[in-house]
């Protein structure tokens, strides 16, 4: 095929991934691997890797040599139709993943990839291990399908070992977003006891990487505590949690009596809204009664002393606790989340 004819071929190919195509799907469309080799030699193509080319005149990046790389996995089929069906494909792991997401300062290596089936390569710049991921546990990232930060965390663990070098990628993870706590502890579940800690016991190996990575533990604290669901299955466990004697310790002091007076008028104008459609139908003069406040004012006072609201408290602790469903692989971030919340 003459070089014009084969390069308008190809540019339908190279369009939608990233100015590349392999030798096979080359092929497919009636270009041969002569017609690239001579394309090649003229410049107007560039050999990015075994059975890859691509076209001189894109403008490329940091990532060219691992989407060649991925590309060669399935050679004849092309990458929208791999994204489509990213969960039982080849997806980027471990160090490779690490460097897509930019986290860490692991990146020598081979290409690293996972995929459901046993695959092998003679390519030693291609590794592959045999893993069926979670779709949860898989996104795109610079166009290419790559294991979440959390579950990069994890593999980085399992294929590089070093903690140390782990929590560097962790640090970088936890100030790109706010990761999933809850799902990184589990899938560090199965690790644990490889490294030291108790079988199953993914929280304490995560506290681990978090102590190595620096992480605050009061930052901890805060993010979970803005996780609405999670937050307040904390505070029940942590309510239901503190003794008699601690609690009225707490009311005791400064802070809480400003919150007591806070809550007072609070309750007031609250009982009030309640207490008011019941009263109209007895008497509509008791409700314009100026009276009415101050009763109410007395009411909430009765109910925001000491006694009361210890009472109060162990009650709602005790309700929160029984009435949220705790489900079992909520069990161990719980723990991490009440250790980080009570050495703050």
């Amino acid at each position: 095929m003459k070089s014009k004819d084969a390069l308008c071929v190809l540019a339908e190919v190279t369009a939608s991934q990233w100015g590349m195509v392999t030798s096979a799907q080359a092929s497919m469309h009636g270009v041969t691997r002569l017609d690239l080799a001579r394309l090649a030699d003229s410049g107007h193509l560039t050999r990015l890797a075994h059975g890859v080319y691509m076209d001189s005149g894109t403008p490329g990046d940091q990532f060219d040599d691992l989407r060649a790389a991925w590309l060669s996995t399935d050679p004849k089929l092309m990458a929208e139709d791999r994204l489509r069906d990213r969960d039982n494909g080849v997806v980027a792991a471990g160090l490779s993943a690490a460097r897509l997401h930019d986290i860490g300062d692991m990146w020598e290596g081979p290409h690293d990839f996972v995929a459901p089936v046993r695959r092998q390569s003679q390519r030693a710049e291609i590794r592959y291990r045999q893993r069926v991921l979670d779709p949860r546990d898989v996104t795109v990232t610079e166009g290419l399908p790559v294991m979440t930060l959390e579950r990069t965390i994890a593999d980085l663990v399992e294929a590089v070992g070093d903690l140390s070098l782990v929590g560097d990628a962790l640090r970088d993870a936890w100030r790109k977003r706010n990761l999933n706590l809850g799902r990184l502890s589990e899938l560090l579940d199965p690790l644990a006891a490889r490294n030291g800690f108790k079988k199953d016991d993914g929280s304490a190996l995560l506290s681990r990487l978090m102590e190595v990575a620096g992480i605050n533990p009061t930052a901890v604290a805060r993010r979970v505590a803005a996780d609405s669901d999670l937050g307040t299955r904390v505070a029940a466990e942590y309510l239901n949690g503190i003794s008699k004697n601690v609690l009225e310790r707490l009311i005791m002091t400064p802070e809480m009596q400003k919150t007591l007076q806070s809550m007072q008028a609070t309750i007031a104008a609250n009982l009030q809204g309640i207490l008011s459609p019941a009263m109209e139908s007895m008497s509509s003069s008791l409700v314009k009664n100026p009276d009415f406040d101050e009763l109410s004012k007395r009411i909430s006072a009765q109910f925001t002393s000491g006694e009361a609201l210890t009472a109060f408290s162990h009650a709602l602790g005790k309700s929160l606790s029984d009435s949220i469903a705790f489900k079992p692989e909520n069990s161990a971030v719980l723990r991490e989340a009440q250790r980080a919340v009570s050495d703050a």
